[in-house]
């Protein structure tokens, strides 16, 4: 496929609003491609190079890009009555300063780039050359990527000037953003799915095995890869097919998660016996371990709940590789933050401090871990997340007593049929200053996501009169300029949002108390990075009385408490959060993962 064709599609999906239409769309484009084209087509897709639990940045600012725009209209001929066309003047400023006055003047560079070419005559340069494959340019960015050591910043300005010079306008602007990481297309995952299936079915039946297969795997391009193999099988040869795709040492597991009830009673009386464990909190870890290898994979990996790959950041766990009796294993844990002279936990903040890319040796130091691990997914080739959580616990149990180091710390668990034990057991978690329990089936199978009842928690303690039952998960959708006091931060409010069942983030919070100074601080830097131009399309319409001052992209997650629900006609939710109040920023959380609107109707409380 020529990239100005593949360019070509994603201008359509721009242009589309409606999930259904996006999803027939991205069908017909997945069976236009090569199988060879199929992997790179579907990171491009997500504005990336390589999946999400690996890392390839491109390590180019928007200056860096302004400056390879500007190269590229130094070359052009005629260049004086070409910059008259542009700005309808003449103008003695540098073309540099011209392309930074036109994007703050259009607010996406991808769209500042179209003009550029457009008004600049740039276009006709790619129709005199030989059409750049999907595979050329995919090739060009790697290498864009890839450049290191001395003079890389110049190395990738260059490189990226002779592949804009190949193409047309529409091609440079998602070349672009895909630089940049805003592709700006407002589809998901699990649309990406839906098309897979429309493509090889007719529709969304075989959504729901695609789903569960990348739940196992969580690498859209290899599933696509797999599963576009398939369209000549039968039905049953092709789900059986499915069916069989399972887990992979090196590649995450989309972490399971948990339901929420209210009660002790309401769980026993829904799930029977259940296995309880303590809730800490920590940063979900999900440690790879694989001892020997051929392919040069690292032999300790490290993913967080949301697929980022942090493992230079856990020095510490390097020593597992020696220590652990296995070949390979894939555990799910939380990594919480200690204070090694009194032994009490650090604060989810403290913790969190340990993602970083610079002086992780120091930090390592200073805020000491512990590993807590409740599951294992894998053991020495063999996927474990069909064996029932009793069994896994006891091959977990089995493998933690090989490691002598200490690093990891098994979670214990207490089994309850009766309410009243296992309320008190939630209590004197809360007691013990954890942030309460998980409850889970014995016999479930390991899923990822929400699914079912096979995983429940509870925070707050029963009985507690005047707030929700847990805190939220908000999507940070815009902010509102700070006035008086808090002027001198750029952001006094943010507008907040959950996510409906069709998939799109909608308000359900104004929250403008409650927020500290240092809060506030680092709100408007989040806010400054991921800023848009115009209301995402991954939100539904806002009454005018809270538009904001400024939209973002849906990047931010917020954990956010609050009295109660109270019905609302100017949310698009239909419900509004009473007093609501900031608790924490969640950098391990992706949008997605926000409080859904089906998870919220089982968190009201009736204030007594």
């Amino acid at each position: 496929m020529q990239f100005s064709h593949f360019a070509q599609h994603l201008e359509q999906l721009e242009s589309l609003s409606s999930r259904l239409d996006m999803t027939a769309v991205l069908a017909k484009f997945f069976l236009d491609l090569d199988q060879a084209e199929i992997v790179p087509a579907c990171y491009l897709l997500q504005g990336r190079l390589v999946p999400q639990y690996l890392s390839l940045e491109f390590q180019l600012s928007e200056k860096m890009i302004i400056r390879a725009l500007t190269r590229l209209v130094s070359t052009q001929a005629d260049q004086d009555q070409v910059q008259t066309n542009l700005f309808g003047e003449e103008d003695d400023s540098s073309s540099r300063d011209k392309i930074t006055k036109l994007y703050k003047q259009v607010g996406d560079l991808g769209q500042t780039a179209v003009k550029v070419f457009e008004n600049y005559g740039l276009s006709h340069r790619a129709t005199h050359s030989k059409p750049l494959s999907l595979h050329d340019v995919f090739g060009s960015l790697t290498q864009i990527a890839q450049a290191s050591g001395s003079g890389s910043q110049e190395k990738k300005v260059i490189g990226l000037v002779e592949l804009l010079k190949q193409l047309d306008a529409i091609s440079a602007k998602f070349i672009v953003r895909i630089i940049l990481g805003k592709m700006r297309l407002g589809f998901s995952t699990m649309t990406m799915l839906d098309a897979l299936s429309w493509a090889v079915c007719g529709s969304k039946l075989e959504t729901p095995l695609l789903e569960e297969a990348y739940q196992k795997r969580a690498d859209v391009g290899q599933l696509a890869e797999s599963y576009l193999k398939l369209t000549s099988l039968s039905v049953a040869q092709r789900r059986s097919n499915l069916k069989s795709y399972s887990v992979q040492v090196g590649v995450p597991v989309v972490p399971a998660l948990c339901q929420r009830l209210n009660t002790a009673t309401e769980i026993i009386d829904k799930m029977g016996q259940v296995i309880a464990e303590p809730k800490y909190d920590g940063m979900r870890v999900q440690i790879h371990i694989l001892k020997s290898t051929e392919n040069k994979q690292k032999p300790v990996m490290v993913f967080t709940r949301s697929l980022e790959n942090i493992s230079p950041m856990f020095p510490e766990l390097f020593t597992l590789v020696e220590k652990l009796d296995c070949k390979s294993c894939i555990l799910d844990g939380e990594a919480i933050g200690f204070d090694p002279a009194t032994g009490h936990f650090k604060s989810f903040q403290e913790t969190i401090t340990r993602k970083r890319k610079h002086q992780i040796e120091v930090t390592a130091k200073a805020v000491p871990l512990q590993f807590f691990v409740f599951d294992i997914m894998e053991l020495d080739g063999q996927p474990l997340i069909d064996r029932s959580l009793e069994e896994r616990k006891q091959i977990l149990s089995n493998l933690l007593k090989s490691d002598e180091s200490g690093i990891l710390t098994e979670v214990k668990f207490e089994t309850f049929d009766d309410a009243k034990k296992l309320k008190n057991y939630h209590q004197q978690m809360l007691t013990d200053g954890l942030e309460g329990v998980v409850i889970k089936q014995p016999k479930s199978q390991y899923a990822g996501g929400r699914k079912g009842w096979r995983w429940v928690k509870i925070k707050e303690a029963e009985g507690t009169t005047g707030k929700l039952t847990d805190t939220l998960d908000l999507v940070m959708m815009g902010y509102y300029k700070g006035r008086g006091k808090r002027a001198q931060f750029g952001l006094g409010a943010i507008l907040t949002g959950i996510i409906n069942d069709q998939g799109q983030i909608e308000t359900i919070a104004k929250i403008g108390t409650g927020m500290s100074e240092e809060q506030l601080t680092q709100l408007k830097k989040l806010a400054d990075i991921h800023q848009a131009s115009t209301q995402p399309k991954q939100y539904q319409p806002v009454h005018k009385t809270l538009t904001p001052d400024a939209w973002l992209e849906p990047v931010v997650v917020l954990e956010i408490a609050a009295d109660e629900i109270t019905q609302s006609s100017v949310h698009e939710a239909g419900v509004a959060l009473r007093f609501p109040r900031l608790i924490k920023i969640r950098p391990d959380k992706t949008w997605p993962q926000a409080t859904s609107q089906s998870e919220l109707a089982g968190l009201s409380q009736t204030k007594q």
